[in-house]
């Protein structure tokens, strides 16, 4: 087992788990987020690695990006750290390695965002908020955001949960399309890490791969322009 700041790292078999905790909401952190992707990157490079799973702490999968910078008067470190957040998501998405959600509560903005970015997405059978509350609390989704959350959302829910910022519970989340599927909050690492074994068991690793890249290719690169040109626009 590795560490990083809030990020803990451990390895069941051919499963790579990353444990987000930072004692609070799990806030996206540009050293949180680079944290993640850099264990990402490790997976992707380990042959012994098949799938990855992404485990929030109890009662918190991410409260989204950390309000110290979005809330802060540095409108550059704004722009960068969703800009990190929207590289992330992209990672997530196109992984060469599946990846599994084990979503432990609430998962809001960001958060939700991440869900999105998950092949598989768990969730915790608790009273909790998943969703996109970008507009309630006096912000634009991101176009990168709009993109993965076209692809993702149910088509009979996008319009609430984009313009009306709707916020759902875990059971009313799987029919929106944040969410696949609910458990018990007790059992609901080890379903997560079962996904997450069966894909690494019965997926060949290159098809997945290469599946990937052409099933999600105009998506992941409609995400990169749309990352870039939020960079350029500060630079």
């Amino acid at each position: 087992m590795t560490s990083a700041p809030s990020l803990t790292v451990e390895h069941h078999d051919q499963v790579m788990v990353l444990h987000l905790d930072d004692g609070k909401a799990n806030a996206l952190s540009f050293d949180l987020i680079a944290a993640i992707n850099e264990a990402l990157n490790q997976a992707e490079a380990d042959d012994d690695v098949r799938a990855v799973v992404v485990h929030g702490r109890p009662g918190r999968f991410s409260g989204g990006f950390d309000l110290g910078v979005m809330l802060g008067d540095d409108f550059n470190a704004m722009i960068h750290l969703v800009a990190d957040g929207g590289e992330l998501v992209r990672h997530l998405y196109g992984a060469s390695v599946p990846v599994v959600a084990a979503c432990t509560g609430h998962a809001l903005a960001a958060g939700a965002l991440m869900l999105l970015g998950c092949d598989v997405r768990i969730g915790a059978d608790i009273d909790a908020k998943i969703g996109l509350n970008e507009v309630a609390i006096k912000m634009v989704l991101p176009d990168w955001a709009m993109t993965i959350a076209q692809v993702r959302l149910s088509k009979r829910h996008i319009q609430r949960s984009i313009a009306n910022a709707r916020i759902t519970s875990p059971g009313d989340a799987v029919d929106v399309g944040f969410l696949d599927q609910i458990v018990s909050p007790d059992t609901l690492l080890e379903h997560a890490i079962a996904a997450a074994a069966e894909l690494a068991s019965t997926l060949d690793p290159s098809a997945y791969a290469g599946t990937v890249e052409s099933f999600r290719g105009d998506t992941l690169a409609l995400m990169d322009t749309q990352v870039a040109a939020a960079r350029a626009s500060i630079a």
